[in-house]
């Protein structure tokens, strides 16, 4: 069978790890293109890749090209003269429904890792996906295009862990609470792990899955100590994300929760931000009659995240907390995946955040390069699909799954590798 083309867009820190991990898995495909509008962005990702030496055949290179990811004409033209088969969307989120369609038009299959955005709303209503995504749900069906949405972690392996969960653990699910902490360091005095411009805009309304109903309640208004594997006890906060609009349809829970862990210190400058306008997504005029995006301004002042990668230490724990009932018994189950951010520099030069993000992308494209059910031949979110295949391959290409089964009297009876 020939081996199906492939195309990485965006060359941020996520495109980073994943071109890394494509290089190491490049006998699975044909040709491998990684597509940024900054071709220079491409050129420093590929000499990492040499510096390291990861490609696991030395003479199947990636080759970079240029490509403007909101431009839908440019990009089937390129799609099309590149003959690519998948295109894994690593770009911002404000790309996704641009390369969405540009597939859709070529015939490549599709899979990004965040839900899409516009620039001029924050924090939509829910559930999110149908605003953008699933309105294309039929016109991938009918065209048989396998389109696989949120195959980072959070959204993504979180999804697998629930679906996991209830193939695997429970007849019923009562609650998912999804933990997201980094308890690294990378000495700055503050910068966000990913594209600041997203990160704050994921943080400005609160709306989650409680009783089989959206609640939509103010930002950092709910916390609470958690005591994680590895890193300990870390302070985590209520937060909307993704993943919840997703599986409140797709996995039948009573709650679906977010948590994800902040410092005291992220905190008093996030607010700060907030308080004074300066995470605002609504242009403004200075003295001098010049229009500037306030959150745009933030972002260019903070370090690029790519930059944390060298001196980062410690490491991050991210997993689906879930409780319900097996057999006519209470049960509760963490999974998880803990990764060290030295570890993941060592290897491809980065750090956790990105490692975690973009290593399930690569496993979702050789899942659907081998054919079989994640070559859905329509539109999915990750929860839809197999878990068992996705967690294993993670598992030999860097992320491995762990698990720890707790009695409600909240003693850890067991710990476990998958």
């Amino acid at each position: 069978m020939e081996k199906k083309n492939l195309l990485l867009v965006g060359a941020g820190g996520v495109g980073h790890v994943a071109a890394h991990k494509f290089a190491q898995n490049n006998d699975l495909f044909g040709n491998v293109y990684l597509a940024s509008r900054s071709l220079d962005s491409c050129q420093e990702i590929l000499e990492s890749i040499e510096r390291k030496k990861n490609y696991k055949d030395p003479s199947k290179k990636i080759q970079a090209t240029q490509v403007d990811a909101l431009n839908v004409p440019e990009l089937v033209k390129l799609m099309k003269y590149l003959k690519i088969s998948i295109t894994v969307n690593l770009a911002s989120a404000f790309c996704n429904m641009s390369i969405l369609e540009a597939c859709i038009e070529s015939g490549s299959a599709y899979i990004d890792t965040a839900i899409h955005e516009e620039p001029h709303k924050v924090c939509e209503n829910p559930p999110w996906y149908a605003n953008y995504e699933w309105k294309r749900e039929g016109r991938c069906k009918e065209k048989g295009i396998t389109a696989i949405l949120g195959a980072g972690f959070d959204p993504g392996v979180v999804n697998a862990y629930a679906a996991y969960a209830k193939k695997h653990f429970f007849d019923t699910i009562d609650t998912i609470d999804i933990m997201d902490v980094n308890a690294g360091n990378h000495g700055k005095y503050f910068a966000t792990n990913f594209d600041p411009e997203i990160n704050f805009r994921e943080f400005l309304k609160v709306w989650t899955w409680v009783n089989k109903q959206w609640v939509c309640k103010p930002i950092h208004s709910e916390k609470k100590v958690h005591d994680f594997p590895v890193v300990g006890k870390q302070t985590i906060y209520l937060t909307g994300h993704d993943e919840i609009h997703s599986l409140s349809k797709n996995i039948d829970a009573n709650s679906i929760r977010f948590w994800m862990g902040f410092s005291d210190h992220y905190i008093n400058c996030f607010n700060v931000l907030k308080n004074i306008g300066l995470l605002s997504e609504k242009p403004v005029k200075t003295a001098e009659g010049c229009e500037v995006v306030p959150l745009k301004v933030v972002k260019a002042c903070l370090p690029d995240p790519k930059t944390l990668a060298p001196n980062y230490t410690g490491n991050t724990c991210i997993g689906d907390l879930i409780m319900g009932m097996k057999n006519g018994r209470r049960k509760e189950l963490f999974l998880y995946n803990v990764c060290d951010h030295k570890a993941c520099y060592e290897e491809v030069e980065s750090q956790a955040i990105s490692y975690t993000a973009g290593v399930p992308a690569v496993a979702a494209a050789i899942l659907v390069a081998r054919g079989g059910d994640w070559d859905a031949k329509k539109m999915v979110n990750v929860e839809e699909l197999n878990p068992d295949p996705f967690l294993d391959l993670l598992k030999d290409i860097g992320l491995p799954t762990e698990t720890i089964k707790v009695s409600y009297s909240k003693k850890p009876s067991k710990h476990s590798k998958k």
